[in-house]
């Protein structure tokens, strides 16, 4: 057995309704001025502003930054940090999907402890304590509202840093069911589809230890029994509160035991091409399970039984491209536009990024190459 360490550093509140609570919450944190984070999607939608008055309600000063979109990076964290910075805020809201999640911690690093981004990739780099954070997410994707961890792009590359720090997790997560219900169909695919990656690659990383599959095994069995209730009727609460806190628990999973090639080979795919991290894991991640099968010790069998007759990677890999059906995901990297010559620059980025090195075959660009011609 490796060894693990069990952290909590985020207290969770899971109801319909609980996003209520964000005002008194916000004051036992000592919050008088908010930064309130939030993506222009999420604005449009109205929680942005219902949020701000249940903190003003409560006393609090709140300014609003929303100037980042889907994928933020670097330049848009100091941005956000320019913005904040003569407000002396003592208290950062983030409302939204992973995108605001992120960009409200890139710019508690920033605002914190100075310099770029590119001083933060990796972990534990800072120097002085963030500011406290209450996280409210509006889809069931990222699990950032559980990590330690802003992922955010370099504005120069387009490629994905990981960013993290004890000090980066929210005090606070506010999972309301409720929120998620505004969220369009191909979005609700899209991060639903992330957090289904998240827990068949924290399954089998080779850092995976008994309180990691606790997490993703229980993620699995929630998100794969809710994700196409949630898609064929978004009011479905039972099925939003499934994904949600999949999503959570799928997120506490990563923390513990990092992802591995899926995530690998789609980060280059949204540099290079724009296509949404979702869309990316499912082209990808049936061929990554392929590939991966005789390196797994049967542990794919524990997510998706199998007939006698199916190995068991084969029924999981099948099951996952039915998910990106039922999702309306792309199914080959050539329906979106990618050609056979630009796969070996692709193969060597993903070599480049951390989390391959976490996946349980050993994973270097020969392998990325394989995986890419399969997902052709």
């Amino acid at each position: 057995m490796v060894p693990f360490e069990l952290k909590a550093a985020t207290r969770m509140f899971f109801g319909t309704g609980v996003v209520e609570r964000v005002g008194r919450i916000a004051r036992e944190l000592g919050g008088r001025r908010v930064l309130l984070v939030s993506d222009p999607g999420v604005v449009e939608a109205g929680h942005t502003a219902a949020v701000r008055t249940l903190l003003t309600d409560d006393g609090m000063e709140v300014v609003t930054f929303d100037r980042f979109g889907a994928n933020p990076d670097s330049a848009d964290a100091e941005r956000g940090r320019a913005f904040a910075a003569p407000l002396g805020v003592d208290l950062i809201v983030a409302v939204g999907g992973g995108s605001s999640l992120d960009c409200a911690k890139a710019i508690n690093f920033l605002l914190t402890n100075g310099g770029v981004m590119s001083d933060y990739r990796g972990y534990a780099k800072v120097k002085r304590p963030l500011l406290p954070m209450i996280g409210i997410p509006t889809t069931a994707g990222t699990g950032s509202e559980a990590q330690s961890y802003a992922v955010i792009a370099d504005a120069a590359t387009h490629m994905k840093m990981a960013c993290g720090d004890p000090s980066a997790a929210f005090k606070m997560a506010l999972l309301d069911p409720a929120l998620t219900i505004s969220a369009p169909r191909d979005v609700t695919a899209a991060a639903g589809y992330d957090a289904l990656a998240h827990a068949v690659e924290t399954a089998v990383t080779i850092k995976r230890a008994p309180l990691s599959d606790a997490y993703a095994f229980q993620a699995w069995r929630m998100l794969s029994g809710a994700y196409e209730r949630a898609l064929s009727d978004s009011r479905d609460l039972e099925a939003r509160s499934n994904m949600q806190v999949g999503a959570f628990l799928a997120g506490l999973a990563i923390e513990h035991s990092m992802l591995g090639a899926g995530h690998a080979c789609a980060n280059p795919l949204t540099a290079r091409y724009d296509i949404t991290h979702g869309a990316a894991l499912a082209i990808l991640l049936p061929h990554v399970v392929r590939w991966n099968a005789a390196y797994t010790s049967g542990r794919y069998a524990e997510l998706v039984p199998a007939a006698a007759d199916t190995p068991a990677a084969e029924a999981l890999a099948v099951r996952l491209e039915q998910f990106a059906r039922i999702g309306g995901l792309p199914a080959t990297l050539s329906a979106s536009g990618i050609e056979a010559p630009a796969l070996a620059g692709l193969a060597a980025m993903a070599a480049e990024q951390w989390t391959g090195t976490f996946n349980p075959r050993p994973f270097d660009a020969g392998g990325a190459l394989e995986i890419y011609k399969a997902a052709l």
